[in-house]
């Protein structure tokens, strides 16, 4: 099994090549983990960088001593770039979606207001509801050791997804109207894929000749309709597998 993934601030400067990992992180290896000296583990900024260590000290509950790091390496951005428009799910279904969109190896997450949404996200509830995907992204980054973690974006309005769908390279909207499968679709090697999922209400006909005039096309996923929560984790490991990124 691979060493456990843990989150430091910055790596630009390890001192006599120690690190300190100490408040909740620390915490959580300490604690939770439960980690002893001698044991391997990686230490990362979630931007791509990191670094192999070794645990020197596990000291209280949340004070871990990490030495060996004797050098940082850097994880180029996959391409293509892979980025998921999720509309707002009805309760936890929206962590849900982030964290398995997360493991697959998504690489941007933007939430999107669709008219057809029933979850709002207005005013302080909405700062905590993309708190939370945003913790869940990090949560999901570390558990399934990634060392660059999905970027997600705020709230995007209607207007904003498109402006994204007119500068991919690819860009899709899952919707039963599509007379192609997303499976048979021509990808681009490198650029940027855009892929749209709907609400449980599906996209309006307004929202989807919006896209469509932006340069997306409306693709089907497969013969089963998904929920909102799964369509985008399904997707994306096809156009994983598709893409080369998976392999």
């Amino acid at each position: 099994m691979t060493a456990p993934v843990f989150v430091v601030d910055s790596l630009d400067a390890l001192p006599g090549g120690e690190c300190v990992v100490d408040g909740p992180e620390g915490r959580h290896a300490v604690s939770v983990k439960r980690l002893r000296p001698g044991e391997d583990v990686v230490l990362t900024d979630g931007r791509g960088h990191w670094a192999d260590g070794v645990v020197k000290a596990a000291e209280g509950k949340d004070r871990l001593v990490v030495t060996d790091l004797e050098s940082v390496h850097e994880e180029p951005a996959p391409v293509p770039r892979i980025t998921v428009v999720q509309a707002l799910p009805k309760g936890d279904r929206g962590e849900l979606a982030v964290e398995t969109m997360t493991e697959v190896g998504v690489d941007a997450i933007v939430p999107w207001a669709a008219s057809r949404c029933v979850t709002r996200w207005k005013g302080d509830r909405g700062l905590k509801a993309l708190a939370k995907w945003r913790a869940t992204a990090r949560e999901a980054g570390k558990q399934s050791r990634r060392v660059r973690f999905p970027e997600v974006a705020d709230a995007a309005t209607t207007q904003r997804v498109a402006a994204l769908l007119a500068g991919a390279g690819f860009a899709a909207v899952l919707h039963e109207s599509g007379d192609l499968p997303l499976a048979t679709a021509d990808l681009p090697a490198e650029g940027e894929i855009v892929l749209v999922v709907g609400p449980e209400g599906g996209v309006s006909p307004e929202e989807l000749a919006l896209f469509t005039e932006a340069g997306a096309r409306p693709y089907v996923l497969g013969p089963t309709v998904l929920r909102t929560s799964t369509a985008g984790t399904a997707a994306a490991a096809l156009l994983l597998g598709r893409t080369g990124r998976w392999g």
